[in-house]
């Protein structure tokens, strides 16, 4: 018995040893862990399901989805609705206006704006003449691309006038918009657009935006009127001051008027004593009387005296009495930053103004274009085409437009209507399908304009290819970072990925551009949604801002279209 009992134990012992070693062998070498099973990258088909879905919802009943999009590295659609038919791309047409200008003038081009007279200053420094401010399209004399200072885009041309000798000018200081031929709106633009910054006058000598900065703050006491100052401070406007100061914690409506035409601006409503004040930006008219006005202001600061008034010559004007440049003396210039710069300006924010300008640009420069000078040749915006120019050093210095004034004037169709023509022919260059692209200026305000969406992706498409590609995708705005995309998909797979061109009119939202898959496909996408409006939405918004009980609002419009733009950032199939 005790011989077995010992055996029993020593077994114990032994089995006991065997799982401790075993373990501790398992503890060193533990078994793979159970790995899950690989998720299957998602096909085009349900992709192409959830898009189709996704614009499909019963809200969008009674509105237009247009929607292409397309591999840039296989050539295949991933998916297209409505393609074919006509949207309006409100400043999707921003897109064609920047690829054209890009294509025809290039990069490095640049806007020359100067400073002409019949006669040089005497050892005085008296220039006994007219002073005439000669533009030709220059948008970038302007406080937001300087700093917030109003002055500091026209200081370089104060400065050529002190250079040139200048100390007293016994002559008006005229301001010559004539390098554009036609009316200062492009075409399609509606009257109450035309107050707000965004419809701001079109002309070859621009400042500030061709609007001015409005600020409106209670006065010391209620019952006052409220105080409104203007940036910069001008004589150019009148204001009507109609406000009243209200006691404190009361309702703030404050209403600006300018009216068409006029450089008179209401302003009425009542402010609470306590409030931080109101702001906006409100266009003027004659924007080219404000240029000079503001250069005679900043000329009289620097010690330099005009005994003469200010006045503006437009195109009108120069039909019947053309200007001969070469015949002037260019006292001083200035230039523009390169037009890569400029697009970049005029994309991200959305400029129209630049975006007119730039179209506008196009079209005084066609027939140089045509006759295959080439867009790198006039960067300076300085063809010196008459041999006898060449042989007067002080002449060949003075810029002249592309066509002799005289000469370009008997042509009954506006610049912009010349614009317009090289648009077509350049979009009939890159397989754009004639007709598939009716647009009437360069911006999309005006409510006229229509493309399809397979245009706008055939467009992105070419510019992916063409010896510019960088530079026109660089100038998009990105998703979550800059531009109108700046608050826009943030924390998104979008977000730093999607680079495209926004638009936003009544009823119209608009979104085209390139986007890169989560499996590293490159997309070109255009989607418009038209004719859209929720009530429900609308509704929910006006409980948010009462003392009602809010009610959840349906997705902006603006939110269902980046809905669209996440999905592709998101996409892990291919179509290779």
């Amino acid at each position: 018995m005790i011989r077995q009992s010992i055996r029993r134990q020593i077994v114990l012992f032994t089995v006991a040893c065997v799982w401790l070693l075993n373990a501790f062998v398992f503890a060193q070498n533990p078994a793979p862990a159970q790995q899950p099973a690989a998720q299957q990258p998602e096909t085009v088909d349900s992709l192409r399901m959830r898009l189709a879905s996704h614009i499909s919802q019963q809200r969008f009943g009674a509105a237009a989805w247009g929607v292409k999009i397309v591999s840039l590295d296989s050539g295949k659609t991933l998916f297209e609705h409505n393609a074919q038919k006509y949207f309006s791309p409100a400043s999707n047409a921003k897109l064609y206006t920047a690829a054209l200008a890009l294509e025809r003038l290039g990069p490095d081009y640049r806007i020359k704006t100067s400073l002409y007279s019949t006669a040089r200053p005497d050892a005085s420094g008296t220039l006994k003449a007219d002073l005439i401010v000669y533009g030709r399209g220059d948008p970038t004399m302007a406080a937001r691309l300087n700093g917030g200072d109003y002055f500091k885009g026209i200081e370089p041309l104060v400065n050529k006038l002190v250079d040139a000798g200048v100390r007293r000018i016994e002559g008006d200081l005229v301001g010559d918009e004539s390098f554009f031929a036609g009316p200062p709106f492009g075409s399609g633009w509606e009257w109450d657009d035309l107050q707000a910054y965004y419809g701001a006058e079109v002309s070859a000598l621009t400042i500030d935006d061709n609007a001015l900065d409005l600020f409106v703050k209670p006065a010391e006491r209620a019952g006052m009127p409220c105080r409104i100052t203007t940036g910069p401070a001008t004589s150019f406007i009148t204001l009507i001051n109609r406000t009243q100061t209200s006691p404190k914690g009361s309702e703030s409506r404050i209403v600006v008027y300018r009216p068409v035409g006029e450089n008179v601006i209401y302003v009425s409503g009542r402010q609470p004593i306590d409030s931080n004040g109101y702001y906006t930006s409100v266009a003027v008219h004659n924007p080219a009387g404000l240029f000079v006005s503001l250069l005679k202001d900043a000329l009289i600061q620097r010690g330099i005296a005009i005994t003469g008034r200010t006045r503006v010559i437009d195109w009108k004007f120069r039909e019947v009495t053309p200007i001969d440049l070469n015949r002037l003396v260019e006292l001083g210039a200035v230039e523009s930053m390169p037009l890569a710069d400029v697009l970049r300006e005029m994309l991200k924010p959305s400029q129209n103004l630049y975006a007119q300008l730039l179209l506008l640009q196009v079209g005084v420069n066609s027939k140089r274009l045509a006759e295959g000078n080439g867009a790198e040749k006039t960067v300076h915006n300085n063809p010196n085409s008459n041999p006898e120019v060449s042989k007067n050093p002080r002449l060949s210095q003075a810029a002249s437009p592309p066509l002799p004034l005289s000469e370009a004037r008997v042509e009954s169709k506006t610049t912009e209507e010349t614009s317009i023509d090289m648009l077509n022919d350049f979009l009939d260059g890159v397989g754009v399908r004639k007709g598939d692209v009716l647009l009437e200026e360069g911006s999309g305000l005006s409510r006229r304009d229509v493309i399809t969406p397979d245009a706008t992706v055939t467009l992105l498409s070419h510019m992916s290819r063409s010896r510019f590609a960088e530079l026109y995708k660089s100038a998009l705005p990105v998703a979550g970072v800059d531009g109108t995309l700046q608050n826009r998909m943030k924390g998104t797979p979008a977000a730093g990925n999607v680079r495209a061109k926004t638009g936003s009119l009544r009823y119209v939202y608009t979104l085209s551009g390139y986007v890169t898959t989560a499996a590293g496909e490159r997309l070109a996408f255009s989607i418009m949604l038209n004719n859209y409006y929720n009530p429900e939405r609308s509704a929910a918004l006006r409980d948010a801002n009462s003392t009602q009980v809010t009610r959840t609002a349906p997705p902006a419009p603006r939110d269902d279209i980046d809905a669209i733009a996440i999905m592709l950032a998101s996409f892990t199939g291919s179509t290779k």
